[in-house]
């Protein structure tokens, strides 16, 4: 049996000995925003989003769960609003659940065979994420958007492919609105 000390989880705050805590700042997306002209002009440590995760098993134990929350700033890149790296599980059958708690955004999937679409996000909005499907979110709102996440621990995450390849189509800000382009 695992003893783990305890972890708390209270709305949009995970927190607890075993929570690990991982910072992307704008630096670390390179590659992802369509606009380099404004990536390059950009606060290349201005804080995009934080990640929050409780890993009570070793990664790539089978038949174990992993649990998150992300914590994505209101921000735009041009006309790109702040997004997630996005990326592929390495296992890529293995899916995975999101739930909205905070804020207002889009999460963006696309399959295999490059087909790209959007669920809007809100609080209280559940998001089931096949496997063989490639996921990233956007904030399109003023305020933080707070997300939760639970996810097969032997999933792993590709995220080359994403920086490779991108997702077929990008959502933009256009007039003042989301638009999946």
């Amino acid at each position: 049996m695992i003893h783990q000390p305890p972890v708390h989880f209270l709305g949009k705050t995970l927190t607890g000995q075993p929570v690990q805590k991982q910072v992307r700042k704008l630096k670390d997306l390179d590659n992802i925003f369509l606009d380099q002209a404004a990536f390059s002009a950009a606060d290349m440590n201005r804080v995009v989003y934080e990640v929050f995760s409780y890993l009570p098993v070793d990664e790539g134990t089978e038949g174990g769960l992993f649990f998150g929350m992300t914590h994505l700033y209101p921000g735009t890149v041009g006309q790109e609003f702040y997004m997630t790296k996005g990326h592929f599980h390495t296992i890529e059958n293995r899916a995975e659940y999101y739930w909205c708690v905070e804020g207002e955004g889009m999460l963006l999937m696309m399959d295999k065979h490059r087909n790209t679409w959007a669920e809007q996000m809100q609080p209280g909005s559940l998001h089931y994420i096949d496997g063989y499907t490639a996921h990233r979110v956007a904030n399109t709102g003023g305020g933080i958007l707070s997300f939760g996440a639970c996810w097969p621990s032997d999933a792993g995450h590709d995220y080359a492919t994403i920086v490779k390849n991108g997702f077929s189509r990008r959502l933009l800000s256009v007039e003042g609105k989301p638009a999946l382009v």
